[in-house]
């Protein structure tokens, strides 16, 4: 090992890099009461470096939400490499980055603890007197970005979708409502999706996954004056809401990742939606091809309007996302391990041929 850190959640605001040879500790606060602890251990190993090789991995949300708490992160770069953890706040980024030369065999290893809990915004209940934020900490959710544009086809979409509408609540609720009724979960989409919304929308294919469903959501609704943000992340464990779909099935998640989406309601604050997880019940949920007005669909369509259950952990808000000394360019999104060496950029959807594996089990 050649370098180890370690570096406290934000609620610590500090960072301590380890002393070689000895094992840093987590954070050792107990969460609250109602909030569980999930550690997520992440192992990438280069087969195939060529010249100088960079990886770069997500880190869980670096600022406390509602819904999430940070508690460390420990990262390894072996053989040989030196790592680096870089921090964007505007958009609760963490990056853990790291190089190696030539000649070696690139390993990676990063562990993550994160506590969470179950969610809800109850837009039925009275108007909160504080959910006002100040309109700087919005702006950035009202921008376009490369695959998810506010203006054109996506614009006059949502004003069709949102007229006769005159409250946040009802606009965030029309669109939902729609990408419910309108969209559908394509098995055979890789991955979680691209999220190019203006193709979708001008090819009148409303098909996809996580990344593709909810990017239409955000970009409706920031067409329709509200803000709203993709939340990049993975499933770390089972559903206890009755859902098998909605969960991880075992504890390796290598595949399991998934992008939620957050609305701002001036009465309300930030809410949570999923309606590409609505479109998921319909499809997976056994035994399979449900009707929208099945039970089981009723339900995750009644809940994913304002709730999240967190079987779910976050890594960021980012669109557009610059990796610390990449050369390849900036990727959409941030959710899969990226790596790039002399021959290019890894497909972060092969993780058999890249070679990582991500974990996930309930920290006692």
């Amino acid at each position: 090992m050649n370098r180890r850190a370690f570096l406290r959640s934000a609620a610590a605001a500090s960072a301590a890099f380890a002393v070689p040879g000895r094992t840093p500790l987590f954070a050792r606060d107990a969460p609250p009461a109602g909030w569980r602890t999930f550690e997520v251990a992440t192992r990438v190993e280069v087969l195939q470096p060529a010249g100088a090789t960079r990886v770069w991995l997500p880190t869980p949300l670096i600022t406390e939400t509602p819904y999430q708490k940070p508690l460390g992160n420990v990262f390894s770069a072996d053989n040989g490499g030196r790592a680096a953890i870089h921090d964007e706040a505007s958009m609760a980024t963490g990056i853990v980055s790291a190089e190696w030369p030539e000649g070696v065999t690139p390993l990676l290893t990063l562990t993550s603890r994160v506590a969470t809990r179950d969610y809800t915004v109850d837009v039925a209940a009275p108007p909160r007197q504080s959910a006002g934020a100040a309109r700087a900490s919005l702006a950035p959710y009202l921008k376009p970005s490369k695959l998810v544009p506010i203006d054109g086809i996506v614009k006059t979409t949502s004003d069709a979708i949102t007229r006769g509408s005159r409250t946040d609540v009802e606009k965030a609720r029309a669109i939902y409502e729609w990408i419910v009724e309108n969209t559908f979960r394509d098995p055979a989409t890789r991955g979680c999706g691209v999220g190019d919304i203006r193709f979708m929308l001008e090819s009148k294919n409303l098909s996809g996954k996580c990344a593709d469903l909810n990017a239409l959501y955000v970009g409706l609704a920031r067409a329709a004056g509200l803000p709203a943000r993709d939340v990049y992340g993975l499933r770390v464990a089972a559903s206890a809401r009755g859902f098998k779909s909605l969960g991880a099935a075992t504890s390796n998640v290598s595949k399991a990742q998934h992008c939620r989406a957050e609305v701002y309601l001036s009465e309300y604050g930030w809410t949570p939606v999923d309606p590409a997880d609505v479109r998921k019940v319909v499809l997976e949920e056994p035994p399979g091809n449900l009707a929208l007005d099945s039970e089981p669909v009723a339900r995750a369509r009644a809940r994913l309007f304002g709730s999240w259950e967190m079987n779910w952990i976050a890594y960021n808000f980012s669109h557009d996302v610059a990796l610390p000394g990449a050369v390849h360019g900036d990727i959409a999104f941030f959710m899969y391990p990226q790596c790039e060496t002399a021959n290019g950029r890894l497909d972060p959807l092969d993780p058999d041929h890249f070679r990582y594996d991500i974990t996930a089990h309930e920290a006692l």
